[in-house]
């Protein structure tokens, strides 16, 4: 999403050492239960989704696309690999997002790779859920600047949800929306 940031988490950042399973802790049951917090997006979706043309420009013109996504478990849900392929009058976009749970951080990183990048974004975005909504940040470069971007997944229930993404190029002091996408689900996986 910045070029369409969709998620492939650090996959490329994280080293997982083996342990004896005598040696290990069973999880806190909050850090249990934070490992599946991406658990409800399992499975294929049909999306909507709307696309700010030209951001931070004070643009408001926008581009409508439809299509899928699939989200794959992985790792028994600590991780997951998603799909996304929509269409409009703007072109098609291809997009591949990584999630991954780091327990001793108790968060989520996402990484993103967009098939006409050809490449895995740069730094992942952190975060995670609270009281059903997800909120995830980075700072990447937009154009010759650096600008601080937000997800925000909600309006979640068994069937459908909504993801917005929005930069900020004051701080964080405000933002504004350039990615929204709207999803219902059309089966498991």
């Amino acid at each position: 999403m910045t070029g369409v940031k969709i998620v492939l988490l650090a996959a490329c950042g994280l080293l997982l050492t083996a342990q004896p399973a005598m040696a290990q802790a069973p999880p806190a049951p909050a850090q249990a239960e934070r490992s599946h917090d991406f658990d409800f997006e399992f499975g294929s979706w049909t999306t909507h989704l709307s696309r700010r043309l030209k951001p931070l420009t004070g643009s408001t013109t926008w581009v409508e696309y439809d299509g899928t996504s699939v989200v794959h478990p992985m790792w028994g849900g600590a991780a997951n690999v998603g799909e996304l392929d929509v269409s409009g009058p703007a072109g098609r976009i291809e997009g591949l997002t990584v999630r991954v749970y780091n327990p001793a951080a108790h968060q989520w990183g996402i990484s993103f790779a967009n098939r006409a990048g050809g490449g895995l974004g740069g730094v992942a975005m952190v975060g995670g859920f609270k009281g059903g909504r997800g909120e995830f940040y980075d700072q990447e470069a937009f154009g010759d600047r650096m600008i601080f971007v937000r997800f925000i997944f909600s309006d979640i229930t068994p069937t459908t949800f909504k993801l917005e993404q929005a930069f900020s190029d004051d701080g964080g002091k405000t933002w504004e929306a350039n990615w929204i996408a709207t999803f219902k689900k059309t089966g498991d996986t």
